[in-house]
């Protein structure tokens, strides 16, 4: 049974930081460079950055983490976090968590996610995609006894954070909703027909090389599992969760990586199986995509917030999160230790 703490520490999540005007995807939702540089200063300005050992060792041996401490977190491995983030971080001599996928690395497959983003990023009119989507429907509706378009609108659109009840809906469908194989369908004929027909090019030019992963691991960053698929694990049985571990610990291994294991929930999503796997594996932390700072929580379920949390401005005032953070003290009492 995993223990509570008593500590205050934010975990900032990311995941595409690159040139956006300068890209072919500039409509793509990511960091630009020079805000991620000028978020940097702010966060070096108010925050001190700590390293994912630092906070395992928090949590095993009862040592105090410095006061206002963030850990920087970058999921999914895009070949952006070694272009352009890695320099950066190495440069300012701080450590970065990144969270590869397996199987986009290991068997060149661009992820559903990563087609969905780029399906969108193509287009201007939500509502056009959507029709088409509708059109995909209808054509395998009975096939494979699909509900009604209007069915999956009422069921999934409804706005988020960042996204639009369009986006939302088209999101949530296309990640979850659906069964595999009409899923798969229509994301295949919407990304060869919208974004690309070779994606043995597009992964490489997407996504981390193993060396480079590697690289990473040599300089002083801390790699994760990010699972095998990228797949909900709270949707999968017990025996393929099993399996999506056992693939990414084994990838982890290849790397050199043996211990201080850590986990980020694809989509945010895990259960009490998931939890159960990662503890008989000896995983330290798992992250999740609930929004707060790290207070009173469990190391397998730690919240984080997202870049847009914070100013991208380093002479911005601290805003909300960072004054919670600020007004916090930080350390793992005794009582967290299991």
């Amino acid at each position: 049974m995993q223990s509570k703490n008593n500590t205050e520490l934010s975990i900032v999540m990311y995941h595409y930081v690159r040139d956006l005007k300068n890209s072919r995807y500039p409509n793509i939702k990511g960091l630009d460079v020079e805000l991620f540089r000028e978020q940097l200063k702010y966060i070096q300005k108010y925050y001190t950055v700590i390293r994912m050992e630092d906070l395992i060792s928090s949590i095993e041996n009862n040592t105090k983490l410095p006061k206002n401490s963030i850990l920087l977190t970058f999921d999914d491995g895009y070949k952006d976090h070694f272009d352009i983030v890695f320099p950066i971080l190495n440069e300012l001599g701080i450590q970065g968590s990144f969270f590869p996928v397996v199987n986009s690395i290991e068997e060149g497959k661009v992820l559903d996610v990563n087609k969905i983003h780029f399906i969108l990023a193509t287009q201007e009119n939500e509502a056009t995609l959507i029709q088409e989507i509708y059109s995909l429907l209808d054509k395998y509706r009975e096939r494979f006894k699909l509900n009604s378009n209007e069915y999956y609108f009422k069921k999934l659109a409804q706005p988020g954070r960042w996204d639009n009840k369009e986006i939302r809906f088209i999101k949530r469908l296309l990640q979850n909703e659906l069964p595999t194989e009409p899923r798969n369908l229509i994301i295949n004929k919407l990304f060869e027909k919208h974004v690309s027909l070779n994606e043995e090019t597009f992964v490489k030019e997407l996504y981390m090389s193993k060396d480079q992963v590697k690289c990473l691991v040599k300089n002083g960053m801390h790699v994760g599992s990010h699972t095998a698929n990228h797949d909900w694990m709270d949707s999968l049985t017990p025996e393929l969760q099993e399996q999506e571990l056992q693939e990414s610990i084994k990838f982890l291994k290849s790397l050199g990586i043996t211990d201080n294991l850590t986990m980020c929930y694809p989509y945010g999503r895990y259960n009490e199986t998931t939890l159960e796997i990662l503890k008989k594996h000896n995983f330290k932390i798992g992250l999740t995509t609930k929004v707060d700072l790290v207070r009173n929580s469990l190391p397998l379920e730690l919240p984080r917030l997202n870049t847009n949390d914070l100013p991208k401005e380093s002479r911005a005032e601290p805003n909300k999160w960072t004054l919670q953070s600020t007004n916090q003290t930080a350390g793992f009492p005794k009582s967290i230790r299991s």
